[in-house]
């Protein structure tokens, strides 16, 4: 006689539907806490990150450039200094949070 394991065996008549629901909504849960809800999250944090932005402040933009944020202009972009006295217009949204941070983290460690 030939045994199957439990997982291979088909279900009972009145089975199935109900194990399926139980499994397509368990998916649905992983799919939700690993990666809709962590990209969420990213995108408020990169929205607050540009929404704070200061005179005075380091960043880096997204193509690598490293500049100083001299102006801030009400139609969501920013005025950057490159060089002293060399200035280009950015998009607020051009600016990377994670390179921004990491420049700034080093700048407070180098004054300790």
């Amino acid at each position: 006689m030939l045994y199957q394991p439990i997982f291979l065996q088909a279900p009972a008549a009145g089975e199935g539907g109900t194990s399926t629901l139980i499994i397509l909504v368990m998916m649905i849960l992983v799919f939700y806490f690993f990666m809709i809800r962590p990209q969420a999250k990213k995108a408020k944090q990169q929205k607050q990150f540009i929404d704070n932005l200061q005179k005075g402040d380091k960043i880096v933009t997204i193509a690598g450039i490293h500049a100083t944020v001299n102006k801030i202009n009400d139609d969501n972009t920013l005025s950057i200094e490159i060089n002293p006295g060399s200035y280009i217009k950015i998009e607020r949204s051009a600016i990377s949070m994670e390179w921004s941070a990491n420049i700034n983290k080093v700048a407070t460690e180098e004054k300790k």
